[in-house]
């Protein structure tokens, strides 16, 4: 059905603008050719074809020069709705909501075709099958990057293969204790040099072999050899030890207090070492991934988890960029968030629920490039114009508090102030600015649009030139040729403290690539001693290394915010998870529940 209803459809689009349906409309061979991108022997059997499914009369022409006549019988509406409802019915998501962006649809059409796809999403039963499954279908706006923990950057994929994998021990951010995972206990010697490991037995990977201590060494090895951006982080490892298959030690090179944050860290997720992860992703976590595509990630509930079994036998999250918007059940965050997800609720209201996001939107200059923005006047200019309290003030939205930090504990003991645009234009003066174009990167979502086009109008008022840059996604190193400055978001994961250090050192990070090797060397400086103090006193080191951006205006905060999601009244276990999420092990569906 599927290629006759598109076939019928493109003739439709052609045709019906200037013939009503039900009307004979002359049309050649040749001309239908061009309509339908094939040959006139292809075209003769679409024909046929159109004929037999009685979506088309049609009455060939007699003779050579003589036009044919074809009549459209049913509307294109009528087509493409009974055509999306085939396709959804079929798990073909993407592609139903792909004839949305390629044909033209009127606002009640749209409404029931949404109507469709709303049944489709969210928690579906399955009591035809044996086990009366339970599935949570999700939508979300943004393509799927690369589930790989060696090389992971973005907020929603680590969330995921927190789904997927499992690592030795995991840390609790509200009680500051590290727990079991994969090791069942730990002890350090007393000087902090070395660490044992005792692992669980009985522990299988998806794949189904059990997990030993060889796994937990070549993952490690994995890292080194993949040149992760977070490599770094283990460089104080001189050796490891296989004590036997449950027990493994780490022997370091100097004193490392910070060690058990990397051991808890999404970067030492325990990976099988005879299993391609870059191929099929395999942990020893809740969910298995039973499908991985552009379009479509399915995830399977894992009978022989180590732990407790999810109650959601499936999740399965679609990538609807055309629609992923407008899907009133089950979004991730909001469109214009980075991250997808389910997230934990602090407040509800109806169907939605907002948490707000450890991190905040902020811009980064980029010292790669050549330009006035190098100057400190110049980029104290941005700094006026890029007010923290003015942009929450005016611009409001989920922006809920003005950042002079990524913590906002930090940013609320904070005295904001609002310089006047003159002040600016002074500045502006003094620099001897000549009217040079500064060109600002931005994601083409909504409220970093929204920022965007606010600065470029705040400019214009000091005769700023600034010029936009707006991006799908940030694509570097190239889009360091093309831009000064970014407008980025952080969102950091509930252990802050790796957080925060990650950000610092991960060379994936805007950081690692836009600042100079004489500014890096400056940071690395005054965190160097970071792993070997105390929590308060790594604390301290990183309110320096903050203070280093915001007083140099290498990076502008901008505000923390609150992101929204849509869930449903009969979801329970809303717990949360990392980055404010929900930790989807935990949900369940209670039957009847409206």
């Amino acid at each position: 059905m599927d290629t006759s209803s598109t076939h019928y459809l493109c003739l439709a689009s052609a045709l019906v603008p200037a013939y009503p349906i039900q009307q004979p409309i002359p049309v050649t061979i040749e001309q239908l050719t061009g309509i339908l991108c094939c040959t006139p022997r292809n075209v003769k059997f679409i024909l046929r074809r159109l004929e037999e499914q009685a979506l088309i009369a049609w009455v060939p022409g007699r003779g050579r020069g003589h036009c044919s006549q074809l009549t459209l019988l049913r509307s294109r509406d009528e087509v493409l709705e009974e055509l999306f409802q085939d396709m959804v019915s079929k798990g073909r998501m993407k592609h139903a909501t792909e004839l949305m962006a390629e044909y033209p649809v009127s606002e009640p059409l749209k409404e029931r075709l949404l109507a469709v796809l709303d049944k489709q999403m969210g928690l579906r039963s399955e009591p035809d099958s044996a086990s009366g499954q339970e599935v949570l279908r999700i939508s979300r706006n943004r393509s799927m990057e690369k589930l790989d923990p060696a090389t992971v950057y973005t907020a929603f994929e680590t969330y995921l293969l927190g789904h997927i994998c499992s690592t030795l021990i995991t840390y609790d951010a509200q009680s500051r204790v590290f727990q079991p995972g994969l090791a069942h206990t730990w002890e350090a010697n007393e000087s902090r040099t070395s660490y044992l490991f005792y692992l669980r037995k009985g522990v299988r990977f998806h794949h189904g072999r059990m997990m030993t201590s060889r796994d937990v060494k070549e993952t490690l090895q994995r890292l080194i050899n993949l040149g992760s951006p977070a490599a770094c982080h283990f460089k104080d490892i001189a050796h490891v030890e296989l004590e036997s298959d449950y027990r493994i030690r780490f022997d370091l090179r100097q004193p490392n207090l910070f060690f058990f944050h990397l051991f808890s860290s999404i970067y030492m997720s325990i990976l099988p070492y005879d299993a391609d992860f870059s191929q099929h992703p395999v942990g020893t976590g809740p969910y298995q991934v039973l499908d991985l595509s552009k379009d479509v990630l399915v995830l399977g509930a894992f009978d022989l988890y180590y732990g407790i079994r999810p109650l959601l036998d499936r999740v399965e999250i679609w990538y609807l960029p055309h629609l992923a918007s407008s899907v009133r059940q089950y979004q991730l965050t909001d469109a214009s968030a980075d991250q997808g997800g389910l997230t934990a609720a602090q407040e509800v209201q109806g169907h939605s629920i907002e948490y707000p996001s450890l991190g905040c939107r902020y811009i980064m200059f980029n010292f790669r490039t050549a330009g006035i923005h190098h100057q400190l006047a110049i980029r104290q200019v941005l700094r006026i114009l890029y007010n923290p309290l003015s942009m929450v003030r005016e611009l409001g939205g989920s922006r809920s508090l003005p950042a002079d930090s990524f913590l906002p504990w930090r940013s609320s003991g904070h005295l904001f102030n609002e310089p006047p645009l003159e002040e600016a234009q002074a500045l502006l003066r003094a620099g001897g600015y000549q009217g040079e174009e500064l060109r600002l990167a931005y994601r083409t979502r909504k409220e970093e649009q929204e920022e965007a086009l606010w600065l470029l109008e705040r400019g214009r008022r000091i005769g700023l030139n600034l010029v936009l840059y707006p991006v799908t996604e940030y694509g570097l190193p190239e889009l360091t040729h093309h831009a000064d400055l970014f407008i980025c978001e952080e969102v950091l994961e509930d252990d802050w403290q790796w957080g925060m250090i990650n950000y610092f050192h991960n060379e994936s990070n805007y950081l690692h690539d836009l600042l100079l090797d004489s500014q890096k060397a400056e940071l690395a400086e005054i965190l160097e001693p970071f792993s070997r103090l105390a929590a308060e006193e790594r604390a301290k080191l990183l309110d320096l290394a903050e203070s280093k951006l915001r007083d140099n205006c290498w990076v502008m905060y901008g505000c923390h915010m609150n992101k929204q999601a849509q869930f449903s009244q009969s979801l329970f276990g809303l717990e949360a998870g990392s980055f404010g999420f929900l930790d989807i092990s935990k949900l369940w569906v209670k039957p009847g529940f409206q």
